[in-house]
């Protein structure tokens, strides 16, 4: 089980910023966590020529390292690739996630660091072209006239392509992880995974190869969120979509969404650490389409409220969702035994599926910790905009 403080850390740390293309506001919190393994980028002027925007969102497990790397240089590794000069933005992105997870292998710091991270990231190029590239369980969607469409796929060890790949590397799936432990079946780092000299990076048990998903901007689209799986366990693609629409109807900026949505998906409790527990990171990216920043929120408002979404919808959390299956139990022959049965069910559930990497030997504290005493430090945000922020 992932190890949760006895009171959630919800300083928030935003930040926004916009220029005549795009708008965004991005959040991260601590929540139960005992620490902050997140990173996100946002950068709105990105390569030689200024001219493509970047955004993406790490999730880290085992660690900050590989997410605070990640958080920093993946977007580098990318426009340096010849791929990149050359216009084939997705090689370049596929070759760039290789080549940044070698680098970071070399590095002495990660000679005793098992750290790994997700990475779901969107370079937008100056023609219009969203090239999304995912490693993990971290997600994008774009809204689109109301309809929130994913732009990444889950890498999970169950999915077919994964098990195939995980069993040939040598690896296996055990309680839908990875050798018994990691949750996801592609990640930056993890390099425990990665040591098969047979054969090729994207080959591994566990490989830092990513998924790209193109998309040509058009007139109906509206808006990218992208955040990690704090979020989508709590959240489906629609009600995100949904919910951002809804806010703006409110009068909310987009930072502002944001903290809203992760306020939303924090768990009331940490009793069972599950669903809700999870440190969150969301960025949302306002798609301008030639439209002012007051013109591109009265046009999304104008869209709510033609769909009826004049609050935020109302979102169920479910802490054994797709976990485990509750089976002949009597309650109204022995409603105490029954509700014992479930507590243990839901304990199991939690222990198996509310963290992406086991630590065997985690011991949850029991006395509050420094709830804000790391917040600051590692939660990273590697923000360039004209705005400057």
């Amino acid at each position: 089980m992932g190890q949760t403080l006895s009171e959630p850390v919800v300083d928030k740390h935003s930040t926004s910023g916009g220029d005549k293309r795009f708008l965004y506001g991005a959040s991260a919190m601590q929540g139960w966590r005992i620490s902050m393994e997140d990173a996100h980028s946002t950068l709105l002027q990105l390569g030689p020529d200024g001219e493509s925007a970047f955004f993406a969102v790490y999730d880290g497990h085992g660690g900050q390292s590989a997410a605070k790397f990640a958080g920093a240089q993946l977007h580098d590794f990318i426009i340096k690739e010849s791929k990149y000069a050359a216009g084939d933005y997705e090689d370049a992105i596929k070759s760039g996630f290789l080549a940044a997870d070698a680098h970071l292998r070399e590095s002495p710091e990660m000679a005793n660091d098992a750290s790994g991270c997700t990475a779901v990231s969107v370079l937008i190029t100056k023609d219009g072209s969203i090239y999304c590239g995912n490693a993990g369980d971290s997600r994008c969607i774009i809204s689109s006239k109301g309809r929130a469409i994913a732009l990444s796929h889950d890498h999970k060890p169950t999915d077919e392509t994964e098990f195939v790949r995980i069993t040939s590397g040598g690896g296996f799936v055990e309680f839908g992880r990875v050798n018994g432990n990691l949750a996801l079946s592609r990640a930056i780092g993890d390099f425990e995974f990665k040591n098969n000299t047979s054969l090729p990076a994207e080959k591994q048990i566990v490989t830092a190869f990513p998924d790209v998903v193109k998309h040509t901007i058009s007139g109906d689209d509206e808006f990218l969120v992208i955040a990690c799986d704090g979020i989508w366990d709590c959240m489906t693609n629609q009600q995100v979509a949904q919910f951002v629409h809804a806010k703006i109807v409110e009068g909310k900026k987009l930072d502002q969404i944001c903290e809203n949505m992760m306020d939303r998906c924090l768990a009331s409790e940490s009793e069972l650490g599950g669903v809700g527990c999870d440190n969150m990171t969301v960025i949302i990216v306002a798609i301008l389409n030639g439209k002012t920043e007051d013109e591109w929120y009265a046009h999304i408002k104008g869209v709510a409220e033609e769909a009826g979404l004049k609050s935020s919808p109302v979102i169920k959390k479910d802490q054994n969702e797709g976990s485990f299956e509750v089976a002949d139990i009597k309650s109204d022959e022995n409603p105490e035994a029954a509700a014992e049965i479930v507590k243990q069910v839901m304990q199991k559930s939690a222990a198996h599926e509310s963290t992406d990497k086991l630590d065997i030997d985690a011991v949850t504290p029991t006395a509050d910790a420094p709830a804000s005493a790391d917040a600051d430090a590692s939660t990273d945000d590697v923000t360039k905009s004209e705005s400057g922020n």
